[in-house]
């Protein structure tokens, strides 16, 4: 059967450098240390949302941050006490309610979510974090908006702003100038709403990119999702270690010809006697699926283009690991089956076999196993 291993000491590993890095560096004007908020977004990035964090919870982690109603909602329901931001402005006043009622923190980035959330509100203080957009296009008071900001919250008298925050498009890639053109932006807008007395709360606008490559950036709290599971956006230099693989078993044994087909399309023939696991696993499982190529901007464009060009004149091979050991996949993977070459080794049905996939991508209904 397959499942998911997710090894606790990788994760522990992680929390650890990156605890050792706000050790380090993070430290507020105030001297007060930065906040570490963990994004579980994404069913917690595809590690099942409330086993980890639930685990991250029993190793220090204090406050958590998700992108939905239904995950803020999940995370209560499954036993998590702890602070919850729910990143996503929203002004459906169904979700703000279910949300008010379970003493979520939720996130107002325009007057319409603010007017619902506080009007919702009105016997108690509804916990609120504002979101600015300073390029990003997606949720957030834009930030060349300032003055019709300050006249909106100013409106509001039934919210307790607990922070301010913003996302960064581009943390990632290049020399950084994207980045800092928006965090300046970010704090033009804070400097605005604290000179109108407006209490700003926690700042935060650090994702795992920028909390790696911006010290400067880490202001109150920093918010980390990747870097938790060692699958970062940029070169690994400080030793995370990647989180999840899939495991299933060998569950049949064949010896085919010279010359035999294997998977759709013909696409490979046996160029001799070849022994060969077939495994339960496949594409639809997650194995060797990949989130859609960036080819939004021109150098993108061309750096894929040059890359595939190069690709189509190598063999693809792809590889699993058998008891340790590196196997190489033969034919076109199926949905649900992959065929292996063990000529020569000595092999049994039931043996494990191990994929290396992206935990975002592995079917939901497969186990997530923590060892």
């Amino acid at each position: 059967m397959k499942e998911l291993l997710v090894e606790k000491s990788k994760i522990k590993n992680n929390l650890k450098i990156i605890n050792n890095i706000i050790n380090k560096n993070g430290k507020n004007d105030n001297g007060e240390k930065v906040k570490l908020i963990a994004v579980v977004k994404g069913n917690g990035y595809g590690l099942d949302l409330v086993q980890y964090s639930k685990f991250l919870a029993d190793n220090g982690v204090k406050m958590f941050a998700v992108a939905t109603v239904e995950e803020a909602l999940e995370l209560r329901k499954g036993g998590i006490k702890d602070d919850i931001l729910m990143m996503s402005s929203t002004a459906v006043k169904e979700d703000i309610q279910k949300m008010l009622d379970k003493n979520i923190i939720l996130t107002i980035g325009s007057k319409e979510a603010g007017d619902a959330v506080n009007k919702l509100a009105q016997n108690k203080k509804a916990r609120v974090h504002l979101k600015i957009d300073t390029g990003f296009g997606r949720y957030g008071f834009i930030y060349t908006e300032k003055e019709k900001m300050v006249e909106n919250i100013k409106q509001w008298n039934n919210i307790q702003i607990e922070g301010t925050f913003s996302h960064l498009s581009l943390a990632f890639f290049g020399n950084g100038k994207e980045a800092q053109e928006q965090f300046s932006r970010f704090i033009d807008c804070v400097e605005v709403l604290k000179k109108e007395k407006i209490d700003t709360g926690m700042l935060h606008i650090c994702n795992s990119s920028a909390f790696l490559r911006f010290t400067n950036m880490y202001l109150n709290a920093v918010r980390i999702g990747s870097a938790l599971l060692g699958r970062l956006s940029i070169p690994n230099t400080w030793g995370f270690q990647r989180v999840g693989i899939l495991k299933s078993n060998v569950a049949e044994i064949k010896t085919l010809p010279k010359g035999y087909n294997i998977g759709y399309s013909n696409s490979y023939q046996t160029k001799k006697e070849t022994k060969v696991a077939v495994v339960p696993c496949g594409y639809a499982d997650g194995f060797n699926v990949i989130v859609d190529k960036d080819m939004f901007r021109k150098r993108d464009k061309i750096r894929y283009i040059v890359r595939d060009i190069k690709n189509a004149f190598k063999q693809q091979q792809i590889f699993v690991k058998i008891n340790g050991e590196k196997f190489k996949v033969l034919g076109r993977l199926g949905m649900f089956h992959v065929t292996v070459d063990i000529t020569g080794k000595n092999i049994n049905i039931g043996d494990e076999v191990m994929f290396e996939v992206s935990p975002m991508l592995v079917d939901s209904k497969i186990e997530r196993k923590y060892i």
